[in-house]
C-alpha cells in the first residue's frame, strides 16, 4: 500500500508546499469510489457552514492522517446535515422511484407487498437533496440512527442482534435478528466519518494532503485537512475533512468539484456530544397497531427474485475492468451490446437530451455527465465510467479497442 505522499509536512494554517513527507502508519487513501453515494442524486443545499479560527497546536498533515486513523470514539450522539448536489436533470421524481425499485426489488418497499420500513430502501433517500439526522452511538452493539421527515421520521436502531426499522409516516415496522448479518445501516454513509472512513484509506503519489488552517464545527474546535487529486483529468476538485481536535474524529466532510460551485456532497455535524448516550435511546417496541415485517418472512416470500438479482449482479460485475490509476481510475465493463439507441432509432433522441453524442476510435456513444461522475455509453453496449472528464472516458474506449 503507498504511503502517504504530504505537501503540508508543516503546521496547521501554514499552506506551504515544503514536500512530501512519508509515514507508514498512515493507511488511507482518497478512492473514486467515493462519489458511489451521490451516483444517482439531485438537489441543490448551501454547504454548511463552520465559524472561528481557533488557535490549535501546530500538527502535519500526517500526524493528522494519524489521529483519524487512532480516533476510536465509542459514544456520541448529535445532529448531522447531509447535502448532495449532483446536478442532475429534474427528472419529476422518477430517479426516487428507480432507487427504491433498485434497493428493494418486488417487496421492497411501499405499495407492492413490502415494507416502508426496509432500511434497505428506505436509506437510499439520503444519496439525494438535503437531510436531517439525528445520531446516537454507544459501541459497536448500539447505534440508532433517525431521518427527520416533514411530521414524520423514520428510525434505525441497531441493539445488539436487533435490528428495528420504524416509519412513523405509515406505521410500518421491520425487524431482523440474525447474527452477525451485514446490516444495511453499515452500507449507507450517515456521518461525516462514514464519508471520511470512504474516503481516506491510503493515500498514493496521484494525491495532495495538507493541512488547511482551523475551524469551529458544531462548537468543537477542529483542524481542516484538504485532499486534493494531483492528476488531471478528475472531475474532483478537492475533499475536505474537519477533525475534532481532541478525539480525532471528523465532524465535517466536504467534496466539491473542479468546475466549482456547492459542494457535491456536505455531511457535517450541527451538533455533537461525545458523552455516554442514554439507555433508553436504543429501546425499541413495535407500537400498537403497526404492521412488522420481519426479515425471514420477507425473503421467504421473494427467494426467486433474490436468486435472480444475485446471479444478474453477477453477470454485471464479471469482466469489470478498472482502466488508469488514483484519480484518474475508469471502470469498464461491457453490457453484451446492449447499446442506447440514437437518433431516429431514440425516437426523439433521447440519449442526447440528457448526454452529449461523442465519436472515436471506439465508434459512436453518448456521455452522460453530472459535476461528479460521468459515464460512456457506447452503441455497441461497452460502459466507461468514472470521476473523470469527458475526453478522457473517450480516450479510454479508443484505448481499449
Amino acid at each position: 500500500m503507498a504511503p502517504i505522499d504530504s505537501d503540508d509536512n508543516t503546521t496547521a494554517g501554514a499552506g506551504e508546499e515544503p514536500g512530501g513527507g512519508r509515514s507508514r502508519a498512515a493507511r488511507y487513501v482518497v478512492p473514486v469510489a467515493v462519489m458511489g453515494l451521490a451516483a444517482a442524486t439531485i438537489g441543490l443545499v448551501p454547504a454548511l457552514a463552520d465559524s472561528g479560527d481557533p488557535d490549535l497546536p501546530k500538527v502535519t498533515a500526517e500526524e493528522l492522517v494519524q489521529k483519524i486513523a487512532e480516533s476510536d470514539v465509542q459514544q456520541l450522539s448529535g445532529t448531522v446535515r447531509i447535502s448532495t448536489d449532483l446536478g442532475l436533470p429534474d427528472l419529476g421524481g422518477l430517479e426516487s422511484g428507480m432507487m427504491s425499485g433498485m434497493a428493494g426489488g418486488p417487496g421492497g418497499g411501499g405499495k407492492d407487498g413490502g415494507s416502508s420500513a426496509d432500511p434497505s430502501a428506505k436509506l437510499t433517500e439520503l444519496a439525494s437533496g438535503s437531510h436531517t439526522l439525528r445520531v446516537a452511538a454507544d459501541g459497536p452493539d448500539r447505534q440508532k440512527v433517525s431521518l427527520l421527515e416533514d411530521a414524520a421520521e423514520y428510525s434505525l436502531i441497531h441493539d445488539g442482534k436487533d435490528v428495528w426499522g420504524y416509519d412513523s409516516k405509515s406505521n410500518e415496522v421491520y425487524h431482523s435478528t440474525q447474527e452477525g448479518e451485514e446490516r444495511p445501516e453499515k452500507d449507507v454513509p450517515a456521518t461525516p466519518k462514514d464519508f471520511a472512513d470512504q474516503a481516506l484509506k491510503a493515500i498514493d503519489d496521484t494525491t495532495s494532503v495538507k493541512v488547511a488552517g482551523t475551524a469551529q464545527v458544531a462548537g468543537r474546535d477542529a483542524y481542516r485537512l484538504v485532499v486534493e487529486p494531483r492528476q488531471k483529468g478528475s472531475t474532483v476538485g478537492a475533499v475536505t475533512v474537519a477533525v475534532d481536535a481532541e478525539t480525532g474524529t471528523p465532524l465535517k466532510f466536504t467534496l466539491t468539484p473542479a468546475s466549482g460551485g456547492a459542494a457535491v456532497v456536505d455531511a457535517g455535524f450541527t451538533k455533537v456530544s461525545f458523552a455516554k448516550p442514554d439507555a433508553s435511546t436504543f429501546d425499541f417496541a413495535p407500537p400498537k397497531g403497526a404492521k412488522v415485517t420481519e426479515a425471514d418472512e420477507k425473503a421467504a416470500k421473494a427467494p426467486e427474485y433474490g436468486r435472480k438479482a444475485e446471479g444478474d449482479l453477477a453477470k454485471e460485475l464479471d469482466g469489470l475492468k478498472v482502466i488508469g490509476e488514483g484519480w484518474n481510475s475508469i471502470a469498464a465493463f461491457d453490457t453484451g451490446g446492449q447499446g442506447l439507441p440514437t437518433g431516429a432509432e431514440a425516437g426523439g433522441d433521447l440519449g442526447g437530451s440528457l448526454g452529449d453524442q461523442v465519436k472515436g476510435d471506439f465508434g459512436s456513444g453518448t456521455v452522460f455527465k453530472t459535476r461528479l461522475v460521468n459515464a460512456l455509453i457506447t452503441e455497441d453496449g461497452k460502459v466507461y465510467a468514472g470521476a473523470v472528464t469527458k475526453d478522457a472516458l473517450v480516450k479510454a474506449a479508443d484505448a481499449a479497442k
